[in-house]
């Protein structure tokens, strides 16, 4: 990473500016084309020094007063197959694989939705239980009560 990579990190780091062209915006601040700016970036994210540029939205602020990650326990010889197409679901924010701690941790597969009733998350829970089918060896639904880490790299 040289430093107009930390300076693209600098800029971007509290969010995108909310506006029709948000990178010809920080590339006139950094003095470079829109292009280099893309193609740093995307090297720096195959790199590995970011992950992804994405929105992170505020789903109380949103209406979506139900947020459930739902948690599942799948062999784990199945779990990219499923999880792949759990992740495909439009009303899934997102997904992963986390180990199991055994005993008391049997999930290995979590994946979160979210809803403006509890009925509506409890709905998309059973569209992924009836994906799952027989995979599905238990699950649970664990509701969020605040919004925790909705940041990315900071650099200072």
């Amino acid at each position: 990473m040289d430093s107009l990579d930390r300076q693209i990190i600098k800029l971007t780091q509290a969010g995108l500016p909310l506006m029709p062209e948000p990178y010809q915006w920080l590339a006139q601040q950094l003095d470079i084309s829109a292009e280099q700016l893309m193609r740093r970036l995307e090297k720096m994210k195959n790199d590995g020094i970011i992950r992804r540029i994405a929105a992170v939205p505020n789903h109380y602020k949103l209406g979506y007063r139900f947020n459930g990650m739902s948690v599942w326990n799948i062999e784990d010889a199945h779990i990219d197959r499923l999880g792949e197409r759990i992740g495909r679901l439009d009303f899934v924010s997102h997904c992963y694989q986390r180990p199991r701690h055994l005993p008391e941790w049997p999930y290995n597969f979590f994946a979160m939705v979210h809803s403006t009733e509890q009925s509506g998350v409890e709905r998309q829970v059973a569209e992924i239980a009836a994906l799952l089918g027989d995979y599905n060896r238990g699950h649970e639904i664990l509701y969020s009560t605040r919004i925790l880490k909705k940041t990315g790299l900071r650099i200072r």
